[in-house]
């Protein structure tokens, strides 16, 4: 009997085939994560090329996710049915023709509608890579492994996106950072067919094209709210976005509930444990995004560093944000994962506070220093909030749930940009004062952004210039206050509720 037992547990563990194929799906996660940062270092290249209004630019870096949080649990569910090795390949080919796209824009409509392409193809790889990885590996600690890996590439690549973007920007054009994509697609693809098994749900139910619909018309209206009342306050377009947003929202569960195969088992919801894991996975992706998406701007603009130059400050973010969420698998075998977790939000609100309050001004050296510490805050939470996820459902239904977990961070990234990064349009603009002897650019949209601003000043001699470049970068910098005073209420928040959700975990 023993000896059955050692066999049967023999085979459950993942072999050296497995392994290989846990690396070839880390291209797709690194391609996909680092597609939600990239631009950062390329806006104000993008500024100069396109010359989008501040609003446009806001969309451009926020279709992406959108698209990917609006199509995730669909795409999920699809995967579930047509095989999950199917959707990646589909979805890789979908990528690489949609960056060739974003890299040769030439408006900034063609590149919101590329981004949008690349977010649409993007959530038909992301379910597919962690629902995958929860059925090639059955052994529960090398699982947890598994799942720190995949974290830690999707939270390293998301902090990756301004190391390559910078990288690229010093030696090529700023369409360059969509087109790295290409060559990492085609190895994938052949390597896809050699090592990654197919995997679906035994008894699919039919996809639901209604569903489809709600879980679109639920996202893009809140969403365009939330950005609509953060540049302009309440309006009759915010509170139309909320009513289409949330009636959605509702018929969407009605019909879950309703349905003898949902496209989403609301029913997971009611798991506080579940839930608590989800809502922590939301508000670390939205501590990051809002990050990158100032400290990028600020090392340019305002410190003065080439994109490459700028990039190294982030590096030891990167790569404490890997450490970490390797580190978190052995943590918790000697501390309450509920208390790790709730610690790791502590550690993402003093980075933002040594970012925008501690000694001063912020510089390179601070910002090096707070988004290392964000990062080890974002590295434990995402393992563990993951591996809480995946370990809670039977393996037949993993897309599902990694499509709701994947579907919490793009949320959290979408709200990063909205939410943080409209709070900090908004306190730019607030502030911004433009020199008297220059009443011709007060309402010129070219000094709507920090990127647009510099442009413009560079145009004035005579001191004028630098009075206007003083100034934008003084807005910008209370703009990075207040946006820190937010994230650091909210990640206290978090840290609390996650300490008082995840103690059965």
């Amino acid at each position: 009997m023993t000896t059955r037992i050692n066999e049967t547990r023999a085979t459950e563990r993942a072999g050296m085939r497995e392994w290989i194929a846990l690396g070839v799906l880390m291209l797709p996660v690194l391609l996909v994560s680092i597609d939600n940062t990239v631009l950062s270092f390329a806006l104000p290249s993008i500024s100069t090329s396109l010359a989008p209004s501040g609003t446009q630019l806001l969309w451009i870096v926020d279709i992406y996710a959108l698209m990917l949080a609006g199509l995730l649990i669909s795409m999920g569910s699809l995967g579930d049915r047509i095989g999950r090795r199917k959707l990646l390949v589909i979805g890789s080919v979908g990528f690489g023709a949609a960056s060739v796209i974003a890299a040769f824009s030439t408006s900034p409509e063609m590149l919101i509608l590329s981004r949008a392409l690349l977010g649409f193809f993007g959530a038909s790889l992301m379910p597919s890579t962690l629902s995958l990885i929860r059925n090639i590996f059955v052994d529960r600690g090398q699982r947890r492994m598994a799942i720190a890996t995949w974290a830690a590439m999707f939270s390293g690549g998301a902090a990756l996106g301004p190391v390559v973007g910078g990288w690229l920007l010093e030696h090529f054009w700023w369409g360059s950072v969509f087109l790295i994509n290409v060559p990492v697609l085609v190895l994938f693809l052949g390597l896809a067919y050699l090592f990654l098994p197919e995997s679906r749900d035994p008894n699919p139910g039919p996809v639901d094209a209604t569903s489809v619909v709600l879980s679109l018309t639920t996202m893009f209206p809140l969403v365009y709210a939330i950005k609509a009342f953060a540049e302009g306050g309440l309006s009759d377009e915010v509170i139309a976005g909320v009513v289409v947003g949330v009636i959605s929202l509702v018929t969407f569960v009605r019909r879950q509930k309703r349905s003898s195969s949902p496209m989403l088992d609301v029913s997971l919801f009611s798991d506080k444990v579940f839930s608590g894991a989800i809502g922590a996975n939301l508000l670390s992706m939205m501590g990051l995004a809002g990050f990158i998406y100032f400290a990028a701007q600020f090392l340019q603009l305002v410190v003065g560093l080439s994109p490459l130059n700028s990039a190294y400050v982030l590096l030891p973010g990167l790569a404490a944000t890997v450490v970490a969420g390797f580190a978190a698998v052995r943590v918790v075998r000697f501390v309450p994962i509920h208390l790790v977790i709730a610690l790791s939000f502590v550690l993402s609100a003093s980075g933002y506070a040594i970012a925008a309050f501690v000694g001063g001004v912020p510089t390179a050296w601070s910002l090096a220093l707070a988004f290392a510490v964000l990062g080890i805050g974002i590295g434990f939470a995402e393992t563990l909030t993951n591996d809480i996820v995946m370990t809670s459902v039977p393996a037949h239904k993993a897309g599902a749930a990694a499509a709701i977990s994947e579907t919490a961070y793009e949320i959290g990234a979408v709200l990063g940009t909205a939410v943080l990064g409209s709070i900090l349009t908004a306190t730019y603009r607030d502030h911004l004062e433009v020199p008297g002897s220059l009443p011709q650019v007060a309402n010129d949209k070219a000094v709507e952004t920090l990127g647009g601003a510099v442009e413009t000043a560079g145009r004035y001699p005579n001191g004028v210039g630098e009075q206007l470049l003083l100034s934008a970068q003084h807005a910008f910098d209370t703009g990075i206050q207040y946006v820190s005073a937010v994230a650091i209420i909210l990640a206290l928040g978090a840290a609390f509720i996650s300490y008082r959700t995840l103690r059965s975990a």
